[in-house]
């Protein structure tokens, strides 16, 4: 098994268990460029809230996306678009991505911005 057959299966695993919750939940997707974060309605059919280092708003504040501080940033932007949105409770699924670096990052500054997970 390489490692994104093993990151992937860790996602699975995770997915199924926020299924089982019916929770909203927050997913993270990174790149080595880049980093996304999306708020998904419990059936997973609708996108209630997105954020990443690509968004024209967000684009002048990243000097590069691949960091920790574009993370936090991604983060802040995303927690705040939820709450707008009226999502406070989150699930979080990271993709299979380690808990680390800059999955942390942005999960420090979501709940530092009003998201609780």
């Amino acid at each position: 098994m390489n490692k994104k057959q093993s990151r992937l299966r860790r996602a699975r695993k995770t997915r199924s268990h926020i299924r089982y919750l019916r929770a909203i939940r927050v997913c993270i997707n990174r790149t080595p460029r880049h980093i996304y974060a999306q708020i998904i309605s419990p059936d997973g059919g609708k996108v209630l809230a997105s954020a990443s280092t690509v968004d024209k708003e967000l684009r002048g504040s990243v000097k590069t996306g691949g960091n920790a501080e574009a993370a936090a940033i991604v983060g802040k932007a995303v927690a705040e678009r939820a709450r707008a949105a009226g999502v406070e409770q989150v699930a979080f699924d990271r993709g299979g991505f380690k808990y680390h670096g800059r999955i942390k990052a942005l999960a420090d500054a979501a709940r530092e911005n009003g998201l609780s997970f």
